[in-house]
C-alpha cells in the first residue's frame, strides 16, 4: 500500500519559513555543496505531491516561476480558492483527510505531503503521515512558520534511517 511521507526541510528549531514566510535559508553549510543527499532517490519514490496554497504560490512565483518542478507527477494543491485544474495541478478545495483516504487506495507510489505547515499539522492530527523525513537545516531561526503542532496527545516514533550531508541531517521515522 501507499505510504503518506512528510518529507521536509526545517530549521534546528523547527521552522519551514522564517516570520516573513521566506525559505533563502534552506541550505547546507556548504562543507559539501556538490551532495544533494536523499532528495532525488526520495523524488523517484513518489508519484503524487500534495501542498496548501502558500507553498504552491511561492514555487510558482518565485522559486520556480517558468519551469513547474514536479512535472511528471500529479500535484494536488489544497486551497478555498476558486482556481483552474492544470493538467498535472489539481485545486482541491474540499477535505483533505478524506483526499488522502483516498487517493491512498489507488494503485502507485508513495504520496508526499511536500508542504507547507498547516497541511502537515492537519496530517498529524488527523494520524495520517506514514513516515516522517525531516531535513534538519544548520540554523536557528528563532522565530517564523513552526512545522510540528500542538497535540492532545504524544506521538511515539521509530527511527528508521539517518544520513548527514553538507551540514544537514536528514531523520526518517515511522509510527509505532
Amino acid at each position: 500500500m501507499r505510504k503518506i511521507v512528510l518529507y521536509i526541510a526545517m530549521s534546528l528549531d523547527g521552522y519551514v519559513a522564517d516570520k516573513n514566510g521566506n525559505v533563502d535559508w534552506l541550505s547546507g553549510d556548504f562543507s559539501d555543496p556538490e551532495n544533494v543527499g536523499s532528495y532525488t532517490e526520495f523524488y523517484e519514490s513518489v508519484d503524487t505531491i500534495i501542498m496548501g496554497w502558500r507553498t504552491y504560490y511561492q514555487i510558482a512565483t518565485e522559486l520556480a516561476p517558468t519551469d513547474w518542478p514536479y512535472k511528471g507527477k500529479q500535484s494536488f494543491v489544497i486551497t478555498h480558492r476558486e482556481v483552474e485544474n492544470q493538467s498535472e495541478i489539481s485545486f482541491y478545495r474540499r477535505n483533505l483527510p478524506e483526499l488522502i483516504k483516498n487517493l491512498k487506495e489507488k494503485e502507485g507510489k508513495n504520496i508526499w505531503i511536500c508542504g507547507g505547515a498547516e497541511i502537515a499539522q492537519q496530517l498529524i492530527k488527523a494520524d495520517l503521515i506514514d513516515e516522517f523525513c525531516f531535513s534538519i537545516i544548520p540554523t536557528i531561526l528563532g522565530s517564523g512558520v513552526k512545522l510540528l503542532p500542538t497535540l492532545q496527545s504524544e506521538e511515539k516514533l521509530k527511527l528508521i534511517k539517518t544520513a548527514s550531508y553538507n551540514g544537514i541531517v536528514d531523520l526518517v521515522y515511522e509510527r509505532r
